[in-house]
């Protein structure tokens, strides 16, 4: 499977970590990191499945730690390359990136109002926003909507490597020999992997009903779950939501390329 703008091909490795949804608790991410790192051995690979952002409090010091372990991963091997390392996006970033792109909506209340539903909130406040100065510009017109989101994404832009990473943010990511497939919330099992769209997000239900080889690979692993039930295996299918950012924790596992899991901890 080749790299593509949205799906992320991981190649040649024996061993996949994968990280569940931090929803802004940079505290749990960082102890995360701190039993993750001498865990990590030559060849390996790290995926982040998505949700970085929303809910938590500490949404800019999340997606500094984000940046902050890559550079001391890839500084420091046994990560060998910069793909190495894959962040998925998930259903915040998704909902962030509607948000900055606002004026272009057809209703921008109710699309504002839908994603400040979904804990959006966090995100907003985090980069110097607000939902009262947003409910202002929605309903001001087209030039004040687009000077809000403009400050916005000037707001993002301040925070060095924050505009970079969520513009490299792949929709799901697929082991090269098809065994293993990484996705934010699900997948819809009876659309192929270059259809799914959004379902890579919205497709919980869908992923539950998953009872056979998708695609053919061995597993599906999904990092968000909206009832956050913590750690979760089926024959096909593994869920990595202890709940962080709501109180829970955050959970890591590493994988073989069979889907067999190697090691797993949480924080």
């Amino acid at each position: 499977m080749r790299e593509t703008n949205t799906i992320a091909s991981i190649r040649g490795t024996s061993r996949i970590w994968a990280i569940g949804a931090v929803h802004g608790d940079a505290v749990r991410l960082a102890a995360i990191h701190g039993e993750l790192e001498p865990r990590l051995r030559q060849g390996d690979v790290l995926v982040y499945l998505g949700n970085y952002l929303g809910r938590g409090p500490g949404v800019v010091e999340t997606v500094n730690e984000l940046l902050d372990f890559r550079r001391r991963a890839l500084a420091h091997p046994p990560l060998r390359f910069a793909d190495d390392i894959v962040y998925l996006r998930g259903s915040q970033e998704e909902m962030w990136q509607k948000l900055l792109q606002l004026q272009f909506a057809s209703d921008p209340v109710s699309i504002l109002n839908w994603v400040i539903s979904r804990g959006v909130d966090a995100t907003l406040t985090a980069y110097g926003g607000s939902i009262d100065e947003g409910n202002y510009a929605a309903t001001g017109g087209t030039m004040q909507l687009n000077n809000w989101t403009r400050a916005l994404r000037e707001a993002q832009r301040a925070h060095p490597g924050h505009d970079t990473l969520m513009a490299h943010l792949k929709r799901a990511a697929a082991c090269e020999d098809g065994s293993l497939l990484f996705v934010n919330c699900g997948v819809d099992p009876q659309r192929p992997l270059a259809a799914q769209s959004d379902a890579f997000w919205w497709a919980a239900r869908s992923f539950d009903s998953i009872t056979g080889a998708y695609e053919g690979f061995a597993r599906v692993i999904r990092g968000f779950d909206p009832e956050h039930g913590g750690f979760a295996e089926t024959e096909f299918t593994v869920t990595l939501d202890g709940g962080c950012g709501f109180d829970g924790k955050l959970i890591a596992a590493c994988f073989a390329p069979d889907g067999s899991i190697l090691d797993s901890f949480e924080c």
